[in-house]
């Protein structure tokens, strides 16, 4: 495939830096760091476009927090002047990273997402007999650094556009010369894109037809049992030669239902996880709570549980949401 070039004098534009500077505020807008930003932005955009013509942006000083939704996980929050360059590259190289993409990779991609792989694992577990679900242990954590580096190599040829993103997966370690931090857009892109690699394996080399990935969580179907096991085999190998690691593989029949982010999917039949109904069960309680204390308004109550109903409605739960709402005296 064609390397991409040309593309540092498009992100170095005045234009593409003023615009990833809107889209790295969204949803931050009275933020001190943002307000600061923004009150010096003309001087602040040009410091960014002069490390980047000379290849040598800032990075790093992250800060750290953990989420423990559904596991715990470490998110690393960069500064926001770096959330702006991070756009202003996305902004233009988007393209050359998407255009690698398979058709049925979900995560981190416009017109994707989670709903469009449940849908697509759903339409496959009706018409095959058997899965065999993969998943990379601690995927982002252990991404080697000179494999991605090389990954990225074989899509970009300019030298300094190159240097940026080595800066970037530099600046950041979870043991020697490994990880990305979970956060960062960068590293959505650079995840992505480094276990495109295995996708184009599988579709080209395997030749495996049914199959859905989002991140690192990978289906493949089959109406042969044995043919799964061939292809784990292979697959597991070449996942190996990329430096990472596979957890045990979960094979079974399609009418014992798929777990697969969140849901537990059957031929005929989207349920909910029992994780995912806690989940949802636990945040619906804590949200009514403080509705109720009126710590929250209305609006605030509505924006929170809207994106809860959202995923639960996906699945067959309609039984589940009544009932836990007539527990919390809530209509609906």
């Amino acid at each position: 495939m064609k390397r991409s070039g040309g593309l540092l004098a498009q992100i170095v534009h005045p234009d593409n830096l003023r615009l990833a500077f809107w889209k790295a505020r969204k949803g931050k807008t009275h933020r001190a760091e943002v307000v600061q930003y923004r009150a010096n932005l003309d001087e602040n955009l040009a410091q960014l476009r002069a490390q980047l013509i000379s290849g040598i942006p800032l990075v790093g000083d992250y800060s750290y927090f953990s989420v423990y939704e559904p596991k715990e996980r470490q998110i690393c929050a960069a500064p926001f002047s770096q959330r702006v360059l991070h756009h202003a590259l996305m902004n233009v190289c988007h393209g050359s990273f998407e255009a690698f993409q398979i058709e049925h990779s979900y995560a981190s991609r416009k017109g994707k997402g989670t709903y469009a792989a449940i849908a697509q694992a759903h339409q496959n577990q009706k018409h095959f007999r058997y899965f065999l679900k993969l998943d990379v242990r601690r995927y982002f954590d252990s991404i080697p650094h000179s494999e991605l580096k090389h990954a990225l190599q074989r899509r970009f040829k300019e030298s300094k556009l190159l240097d940026i993103f080595d800066s970037i997966i530099d600046s950041y370690c979870v043991q020697r010369g490994h990880g990305v931090p979970i956060g960062n857009l960068t590293s959505q892109y650079f995840a992505n894109h480094f276990l495109g690699l295995a996708d184009h394996y599988l579709k080209e080399t395997i030749r495996c037809r049914p199959y859905v990935r989002y991140m690192d969580d990978m289906v493949l179907w089959s109406n042969d049992a044995n043919e799964l096991k061939k292809w784990n085999a292979l697959f597991s190998q070449f996942i190996e030669d990329l430096g990472l690691f596979l957890k045990p593989a979960c094979m079974n029949s399609a009418d014992k239902g798929l777990p697969f982010c969140g849901y537990r999917i059957f031929p005929h039949a989207i349920r909910l996880k029992q994780a995912s109904k806690k989940r949802y069960s636990d945040k619906l309680k804590r949200y009514t709570f403080l509705l109720k204390k009126e710590m929250w308004s209305q609006s605030d109550f509505q924006r929170h549980v809207l994106p809860l109903l959202a995923f639960t409605r996906h699945a067959d739960s309609a039984g589940f949401r009544q009932k836990l709402n007539c527990q919390l005296n809530l209509i609906g």
